[in-house]
């Protein structure tokens, strides 16, 4: 069955393609939960508007990312954690303590979903932290851990 996609669907497709899919998925998931309207001739052309309407703002929200990414990557992200003789820190600095330095340094604030997965930070010195604002857009936050 021919469908409209509402919203994105991972492995599916992005708000208003026009994707085929078994019957069953339509009927039973796609179409009861509205994440997707059965495709007219009508609904076709809505669908054209929408994947305009999105490549718009992902023109923009792409625009948006490289700004900040430009600002960001050569800025050094100072943390200051308390921490033993060896250079081991007692606890860890994690992502939240990252973005926070990042707002009150730069005046950025990033959404913590952005920030890549990678191991809580338990050693002082420089430490990259990967961060992706927009599928195009990953780049490297560099964090130097000092001691209090």
């Amino acid at each position: 069955m021919k469908v409209v996609l509402r919203k994105d669907l991972s492995g599916i497709g992005k708000r208003g393609d026009i994707v085929d899919v078994p019957d069953g998925y339509a009927r039973n998931y796609l179409l009861p939960h509205k994440s997707a309207l059965k495709a007219t001739d009508g609904i076709t052309a809505q669908a054209a508007a929408m994947r305009k309407s999105r490549d718009l703002k992902d023109h923009k929200d792409r625009g948006a990312a490289e700004v900040v990414a430009q600002e960001l990557v050569p800025k050094v992200i100072v943390v200051k954690a308390r921490s033993g003789t060896e250079g081991r820190l007692f606890g860890s600095v994690t992502h939240h303590d990252i973005l926070e330095a990042v707002l009150a340094q730069t005046g950025i604030d990033i959404d913590r979903h952005k920030v890549l997965p990678s191991e809580p930070i338990k050693t002082l010195g420089n430490h990259q932290i990967q961060v992706r604002l927009h599928p195009d857009v990953e780049f490297p936050i560099t964090v130097a851990v000092e001691s209090e």
